[in-house]
């Protein structure tokens, strides 16, 4: 056995599980998951089979759901346990909790409820994606699922801001080929990017290059698992004022000036505000494509 048992003290305990390879969890979640009082899980399948793994005894110990979809019947539950003095571990379904996941609301609620909240890290889709992308890691914006819809998935694409870094999302496989088409939309296809699956598992799989490639790559070779998917910085595009203008003019005969403004200002990477004065400006002299 890799764990020692030992006395927790009362609270919330996030426990960071592999998000692939069993054997990438940290001596102390094992320590921690082997002593807490009762564990709280996103898929409570997934937990006893990380506790067979390692040989922690589940008996005698409560093992609940905490999901989307229970979330105010569990929280009244494990915050009742807590209050009475009991050691509550929580883990999501892979990797770091609270990362695309709903333990942020439970989290939330033990810390108003005034009790104690801590974390032992450990693996991350995100942080394993960055580093095997090739793509800078100084700076970098995790944006969790876009939409799934075309229209607001291209919204919420074009609304990241620029210089924010490397871009971070994560996709289903089902969905991926919508997403990187709609990626090549609002960046461009030559936008440098990357595509992961299966982290740290037998068959990791890490497809690197612009845009179209990975469309290619995804059409032939659909992808399995889990997605990740990594965009080269967003930089603001150097525009000609007279092409502003002109894609302002064009945008302001189809949109309010509001919207003009903005979908120009995504475009180009910049200020709505400046966009929005230029576009009543504009509709008041007439120039509206």
């Amino acid at each position: 056995m890799n764990f020692q048992t030992q006395r927790l003290e009362s609270g919330l305990y996030l426990v960071a599980t592999p998000i692939g390879n069993a054997r990438d969890i940290t001596l102390r979640a094992l320590d921690t998951l082997a002593s807490s009082e009762m564990i709280a899980a996103e898929d409570t399948r997934s937990a006893r089979r990380l506790l067979d793994i390692h040989g922690i005894p589940s008996q005698g110990r409560r093992i609940i759901a905490y999901h989307d979809h229970n979330g105010p019947q569990a929280r009244p539950v494990i915050l009742d346990a807590i209050g009475a003095g009991a050691s509550v571990a929580y883990v999501s379904d892979a990797g770091m909790p609270l990362i695309a996941d709903p333990g942020f609301q439970l989290a939330r609620a033990v810390i108003e409820a005034g009790f104690s909240v801590s974390t032992l890290p450990g693996p991350s889709a995100v942080l394993t994606a960055l580093s095997v992308s090739g793509l800078a890691t100084d700076r970098f914006l995790f944006v969790g699922f876009p939409p799934s819809s075309g229209g607001a998935r291209r919204t919420f694409l074009r609304s990241l801001p620029h210089g924010s870094g490397t871009i971070v999302l994560f996709e289903s496989p089902r969905r991926v080929r919508g997403l990187l088409a709609d990626l090549c939309a609002v960046f461009g296809d030559d936008h440098a990017g990357c595509l992961c699956r299966e982290l740290t598992k037998r068959f990791e799989d890490v497809r690197r290059g612009e845009l179209k490639d990975l469309i290619a790559q995804v059409e032939s070779d659909p992808p399995r698992g889990e997605c990740v998917v990594l965009l080269e910085e967003r930089r603001a595009q150097v525009a000609d004022p007279a092409e502003i203008r002109q894609a302002l003019s064009a945008a302001l005969g189809e949109m309010s000036v509001k919207d003009a403004a903005a979908h120009v200002a995504d475009a180009f990477g910049l200020k709505k505000r400046e966009l929005y004065q230029m576009a009543l400006t504009m509709k008041a002299g007439g120039d509206v494509g």
